[in-house]
């Protein structure tokens, strides 16, 4: 029986990918060796980023899975390891390209991503699940996602999303959770479940400094931020850390509400961020003959697009109404999103909409190299 090379199994392993990093682990510099017996059984050594990666039984079977395909291949065996911290520290400097530690990959000049802060005047509107829709559905539709859960102190964004395991550290670095597509990072990750996040201006401005810079990201299209609601630190701390950043405002109907969302926009004229539009969540409920219950009234949507259109000096268009489903709830409770769920509801429907229009906006020459060089 013809046995296949080491060259041939390591080009097989080229085509694993790491399930977080998004690589393939030939180039992580995972593969520590391979073994070739004469029956044709094949020994693979593994080296993890973390001795208790979650994700290394989904390795070890992607690893048995390319190499059986060869011809000649009798049995596979996976060895796993760790790496020393000679190899994180490679793995590190791979991965950042030689970026400097604590360096924000968002702001530097070149880079494409587009950057949206979610952010409401209060809560109880629904702008946690704004984010989450939008960003499975841009997943969905092609695009590399990312977002941050920046509510420090009411976050639910890995619920929402349906994130099952923690972040794995590689030293200092973060590589984020997937679920859905997304990477995701959230203070939920890091505390005691339901315990609170007692801090104060200095320390929400470091969580959310480190969640842009010691987060493996990537090359990211879109990356969301899932802020608290009102301007208080976080708002400010973004302006200042991500002044490309631009504004989703999230309201409900009500007038009330809608006079507090305004706030929570003009924020935006302070910090030099535009603001993209206002979703108007919670908008009416269906009825079974096809009518419209407006249970929080109406008006609220449109009434913060003109004030911010007038405060602002350009235009602030609603860019979508979202209506009450109770299905969008129970995707919010079992980690499945409505836009994945039930893409054909009303609101999933809305919701896939607005995150095609936010992810394939037309750019402008802001950021973009032209090719030129001095003569």
């Amino acid at each position: 029986m013809t046995v296949p090379t080491t060259a041939a199994v390591e080009a097989e392993l080229a085509g694993v990918m790491d399930p977080e990093i998004k690589r393939p682990i030939t180039e992580m510099g995972m593969v520590r060796e391979v073994q070739v017996h004469d029956d044709g059984r094949v020994v693979v050594g593994i080296d993890l980023t973390t001795k208790g990666c979650p994700l290394k039984d989904t390795i070890a079977a992607d690893v048995r899975d390319a190499v059986s395909k060869l011809d000649g291949v009798s049995a596979v065996e996976v060895q796993m390891g760790e790496m020393n911290e000679e190899q994180k520290k490679a793995l590190r400097q791979k991965l950042r390209g030689g970026a400097p530690e604590l360096e924000i990959p968002f702001t530097k000049p070149g880079n494409l991503t587009r950057i949206y802060a979610v952010t409401s005047g209060k809560g109880g509107v629904g702008k946690s699940s704004i984010t989450a829709n939008l960003a499975a559905a841009m997943a969905d539709q092609g695009l590399k996602v990312g977002v941050v859960d920046a509510d420090i102190y009411g976050f639910s964004i890995p619920r929402m999303l349906g994130v099952d395991h923690v972040p794995t550290k590689l030293d200092d670095m973060i590589v984020p959770p997937i679920a859905h597509g997304v990477k995701v990072i959230s203070i939920g990750m890091f505390v005691p479940e339901n315990a609170a996040v007692v801090w104060r201006g200095p320390m929400l401005h470091r969580a959310v400094q480190q969640f842009l810079a010691d987060v493996y990201w990537g090359d990211l299209d879109v990356l969301l931020l899932d802020l608290p609601p009102g301007t208080g630190d976080v708002a400010i701390s973004v302006g200042q850390l991500l002044p490309n950043a631009e504004i989703v405002v999230v309201t409900t109907p009500q007038i009330a509400a809608a006079e507090v969302a305004e706030r929570a926009g003009s924020i935006a004229g302070q910090t030099r961020q535009r603001v993209v539009g206002v979703v108007e969540n919670m908008s009416w409920l269906e009825q079974g003959d096809g009518s419209k219950l407006e249970i929080f009234g109406s008006g609220g949507g449109k009434a913060v697009a003109d004030r911010l259109t007038n405060l602002l000096g350009y235009e602030v268009s609603l860019r979508a109404q979202v209506p009450l489903d109770p299905q969008l709830r129970e995707g919010g409770d079992e980690g499945t999103p409505i836009v994945i769920a039930a893409p054909d509801s009303t609101a999933g429907a809305t919701l896939r909409e607005l995150a095609h229009a936010l992810g394939h906006r037309a750019r402008g020459l802001a950021g973009r190299s032209l090719g030129l060089s001095p003569t």
